[in-house]
């Protein structure tokens, strides 16, 4: 196996806590050589000191000697007044140094002190107990990996979930669960994998094996998106189920509703069904890390295959039907294809434009209205010349002639 090392060390965010006293924690992620994932949590004063000792460790590294040798990464100091905003402020900073130490050389990013600052203590394993005045609040970082002050509006509630049916875990990063167990949910991954807490444990548990107290049906999961998003397997599977698709690794697919549970609704031509979504990924992205995620624990069961599963909620989760997916789908292939088909409106002539420049007019497929035809305005009749008077004279009578001189 070799000695120990870390490969990845991830700021997830910051506990707020009042026992013994009100003090800040910051929450980490740290994955293990043997692709484990363990969760500390660490003072910022504790980090700090930990920098000082590195930094006396390798005085050449620190620039102690020659400024411009320095490659450890710098840390402001710890305030004597810890407030609410300094512990927002840091986590960008902190993010960054755990970014640079991972990519220090292996002297110092394998030594023993760094290794041992970032072990599971047990402290990381006592969590507030139900019996505390006033239990911690957390605050997490965006998954976007852009912290601000603007992003954090204030503390996240762990959501609180129920397990349906026992559940025997099958790593040491999972964790076992008995039915009506109930944990606060901290972290919700897209493979259906949810890092969880309960009591004196911690671990990644299955979302098919929990249910929301309020409600069977999962208010998080977003709607069909019959557009689809292109994706390819990274593994092979073979269906088990009949709402299930086989793919082979390499295949391109269409995914058209993540559901949190980890299976997802593909699309393969005009078939469509669930997939695991851990074997799926989009193309440019890191194969390597998922593959790795893949041998940590590979694809979360499925709710339907869950024995003596029981639910405290009469009536059961809403899901849509194989049939209703692949019936929406043909739908929208079919106008999806329509538009796309050149049609001019007439024979012969070119495809109108559309009001403001916005191209040709998509026409009636579309869902809008010819636009009107511009009307011509008719023609008015032609106006005769005006007469001269001495036009007028001549075609006068004898005796209008002296009626008109005798007026003048």
């Amino acid at each position: 196996m070799g000695d120990p090392f870390i490969r990845h060390i991830a700021l997830l965010g910051f506990e707020k806590r009042f026992v013994p006293s009100q003090h800040y924690v910051y929450i980490f992620l740290v994955k293990w050589q043997d692709l484990s994932e363990k969760v500390v949590y660490r003072r910022f004063t504790e980090i700090y000191e930990f920098h000082k000792i590195l930094k006396e460790m390798f005085p050449i590294e620190a620039g102690d000697i020659n400024p411009e040798n320095r490659i450890i990464p710098h840390l402001p100091a710890p305030r004597w007044f810890d407030r609410q905003r300094a512990a927002e402020n840091r986590q960008g900073t902190l993010t960054e140094y755990c970014s640079a130490l991972m990519g220090l050389p292996v002297k110092i990013s394998r030594c023993p002190h760094l290794l041992d600052f970032f072990r599971v203590r047990p402290s990381d394993l006592k969590l507030p107990t139900d019996s505390q005045v006033k239990r911690p609040e957390t605050y997490l970082v965006p998954r976007d990996g852009k912290s601000s002050i603007a992003d954090i509006t204030g503390p996240i509630i762990l959501q609180t979930y129920r397990a349906i049916a026992d559940y025997e875990k099958t790593s040491g990063t999972e964790m076992a669960l008995d039915s009506g167990d109930v944990v606060d949910v901290v972290e919700k991954s897209e493979s259906g994998w949810w890092f969880c807490q309960m009591k004196t444990k911690r671990g990644w548990v299955p979302a098919s094996y929990l249910e929301p107290l309020d409600s069977p049906d999962e208010a998080e999961d977003p709607e069909p998106n019959y557009a689809g998003e292109p994706y390819v397997a990274i593994k092979a599977y073979t269906a088990a189920l009949e709402d299930e698709v086989s793919l082979e690794e390499g295949e391109a697919i269409e995914v058209i509703h993540k559901l949190l549970d980890g299976w997802w609704v593909i699309r393969r031509g005009d078939v469509t069904g669930y997939f695991p979504s851990m074997y799926l990924q989009k193309a440019g992205q890191d194969l390597a890390q998922a593959q790795r995620q893949i041998k940590s624990r590979g694809a979360p069961p499925r709710r339907s295959s869950i024995r003596n599963a029981h639910s405290i909620h009469q009536r059961s989760r809403k899901r849509l039907s194989q049939d209703t997916y692949r019936r929406n789908s043909v739908r929208f292939l079919q106008q999806r294809r329509r538009l796309a088909r050149p049609g001019p409106p007439g024979a012969g002539s070119p495809p109108r434009e559309c009001p403001r420049g916005l191209g040709a007019w998509p026409g009636p497929e579309a869902g809008l209205r010819e636009p009107p035809q511009t009307r011509r305005a008719k023609p008015q009749p032609a106006v005769p010349p005006r007469p001269s008077a001495d036009l007028i004279l001549n075609r006068c009578s004898e005796s209008t002639k002296r009626k008109l001189a005798s007026a003048v």
